[in-house]
């Protein structure tokens, strides 16, 4: 008898989604360490763990383009039981201009810094003391990080100045701690320029920061300075700002926000298009028609709805209808918005036309901006995975189970540059997702938004099992940071 080769884990029987939108096929799956070993027939080879998929779809674990889970990935699986159980194993984290790193503060940041959390949560001077705390808590997924610019102009102006432009000399200092953080292994910039602590800075500004990006490598990442009425304009300002720095540009959660603009995202696909044509650009998406960040009084609009997320001076209105709420208090929605900061907010702002077009176009990964830190937080951060894969794949057949998991794998690590993730072929790592396509589904309401999703069975990273259905998080942390492949320090 032909002695066996002898593996850590040998998944069989799986319906293979291999990530590139190949058609699936039915294969084993074999991992030793932290790499597939082999895919197709391993009758030949033996498993310390053997796993009989029984026909069940297993693809690679899922990245999320889009997220703010720079403290989250610090503080245990727990803190990451809303991403384990979507089958996400990977996360882009310092987006929309907000990362952890490099800034240090004795008081509250101002929004939407404090997304991330008060004072005691800014310790990181440098990019490097960010990574080394990630490498001695160990995390249950990987991430990659970006450099928040609104990060940087609260280090280098203060917090008063953050309504004006910075100076040159300014600019150039914080050119410099990017690319002092691009050499420790940050991935690139974001920008948040729709936000007031950002708003003020020009295009001009930006472009002298993001220069460091063509020195070192990296990505620009942006919330646009605007999604509604001049988001053409944005849309031009962000490729402008990337063909400046000679890098590629991420568009972060693409969407056309108020009802005026609905229906736009004809125009603003074919805007991206155009550009793609002459540099590479690329967009992120959620699968939801309202929108969740920092309450902002001065954005509100009489015709939007708004829920409140969190409330630092009146926690008992999570989960209330602004409205509501200041009808309790018999003032204007302005004023009762006044008094809940600092707050956070779910609003009610696309149409779900447009979230189906930008769902559907090629160039779409799915990210799902999710604040871990909200008391009563979007669905999205428990849903989006299995919604995409549930509702727009396979009960509304928007794009094939093989697309959707593009999105969600290949597309994602191929427009970062992560190197063997999103992919499941010998040689690449072993982020998995063991899932059932005829059951899976967000169970993640706008009333119960902490509600696991149904269907996603296993997940591994790096070869290890970080989370079963009915059982949770594993406990293990096998996540890495993963640095920049031009860092250098």
């Amino acid at each position: 008898m032909a002695t066996l080769f002898r593996c850590d884990l040998v998944i069989r029987n799986a319906l293979v989604f291999d990530g590139t939108g190949a058609p699936r096929r039915l294969a084993d799956v074999a991992v030793a360490g932290d790499r597939i070993i082999a895919v197709g027939d391993c009758s030949a080879t033996a498993g310390w763990v053997e796993i009989d998929a029984a026909g069940k779809a297993l693809a690679p674990g899922f990245i999320d383009a889009h997220a703010h889970d720079d403290r989250a990935v610090l503080c245990g699986p727990e803190c990451l039981h809303c991403k384990l159980s979507q089958g996400v194993t990977t996360v882009v984290v310092g987006n929309c201009g907000i990362s952890l790193s490099p800034l240090v503060r004795d008081t509250r940041p101002p929004a939407p810094l404090d997304l991330l959390g008060d004072a005691s949560h800014w310790r990181y001077d440098s990019f490097a003391e960010y990574a080394e705390d990630f490498s001695r808590h160990g995390s249950a997924v990987n991430a990659i990080a970006f450099i928040g610019h609104t990060t940087l102009r609260a280090r280098e102006m203060g917090d008063a100045e953050l309504g004006r432009t910075a100076t040159e000399a300014e600019a150039a200092r914080m050119k410099d701690r990017l690319a002092e953080a691009l050499r420790q292994g940050a991935w690139g910039l974001s920008t948040g320029l729709w936000y007031p602590p950002a708003n003020a800075a020009t295009t001009d500004e930006v472009i002298a920061i993001a220069e460091a990006l063509t020195e070192a490598g990296g990505l620009y990442a942006t919330h646009m300075r605007d999604e509604g009425d001049a988001i053409l304009e944005a849309i031009d300002e962000a490729c402008a700002i990337g063909r400046a720095a000679r890098v590629p540009v991420v568009i972060s959660h693409f969407k056309c926000i108020q009802p005026q603009n609905w229906g736009r995202s004809v125009e603003t696909l074919a805007r991206v298009d155009e550009a793609a044509k002459h540099q590479r650009v690329a967009f992120d998406v959620y699968p939801y028609p309202a929108s969740s960040t920092v309450l902002l009084p001065e954005k509100l609009r009489d015709d939007v709805r708004v829920v409140v997320t969190w409330s630092v001076p009146h926690p008992e209105m999570q989960g209330r209808d602004l409205d509501d709420i200041a009808r309790a208090w018999g003032c204007t929605r302005r004023e009762a918005a006044v008094r809940l900061l600092p707050a956070g907010a779910i609003t009610f702002q696309m149409s779900e036309e447009d979230v189906r077009r930008i769902l559907a176009h090629p160039r779409a990964m799915i990210g799902s901006d999710g604040l871990p830190h909200d008391s009563f937080p979007h669905p999205r951060l428990w849903g989006t995975f299995p919604r995409v894969l549930g509702r727009y794949a396979r009960e509304e057949r928007l794009f094939s189970l093989e697309e959707a998991v593009r999105k969600m794998t290949g597309l994602t690590a191929e427009t970062f540059g992560i190197p063997d993730r999103g992919v499941i072929r010998p040689g690449a790592f072993a982020d998995l997702v063991l899932f059932d396509p005829a059951t899976v589904i967000d169970e993640a309401t706008f009333e119960e938004p902490t509600r696991p999703a149904a269907g996603i069975e296993q997940v591994w990273v790096n070869g290890e099992a970080v989370y079963r259905y009915g059982e949770g998080p594993t406990g293990a942390r096998p996540g890495r940071l993963l640095k920049n492949p031009k860092a250098r320090a």
